[in-house]
């Protein structure tokens, strides 16, 4: 089982380093972590995204399935603090957010952002936290 010394570990193409970092620093607040020529690698609200430079590999139009990558929180708060820190300084929505399998178990409010490279993230938070796996 997992445990708070462990993080989870994605690696993801992008076009260009420097747009990536403002994006996910400057934008979402993560902390950049190291820099290389070819990537650069995130504190990912602390699990570690891997940014690596490859231009030939992006999406031209991505698709909210089968591939994104994002967050859920365990609290509201923090889920309403990253949407309005998204909306506050411009990022762009893929998807506003909204509430899937409303009235049922499963309920949970998403939201998903398109990074710079048209990689999809996604926030998300469970009205039933038992729910979150």
């Amino acid at each position: 089982m997992r445990s708070s010394e462990n993080v989870f570990h994605l690696a993801i193409p992008i076009r260009d380093i420097d747009e990536t970092a403002k994006f996910y620093v400057e934008g979402l607040g993560c902390r950049e972590a190291r820099r290389y020529d070819d990537r650069v690698t995130l504190d990912f609200f602390g699990d570690q995204v891997v940014c690596h430079l490859a231009p030939d590999e992006i999406d031209p139009d991505p698709k909210m399935y089968p591939r994104h990558f994002g967050v859920t929180f365990r609290t509201r708060e923090d889920f309403d603090e990253v949407h309005a820190r998204a909306k506050s300084r411009g990022l762009p929505f893929f998807a506003e957010q909204f509430v899937r399998f409303d009235g049922q178990r499963e309920a949970h409010r998403t939201f998903m952002l398109r990074d710079p490279s048209n990689n999809l993230l996604e926030f998300k938070h469970y009205d039933d936290p038992t729910m979150m796996y």
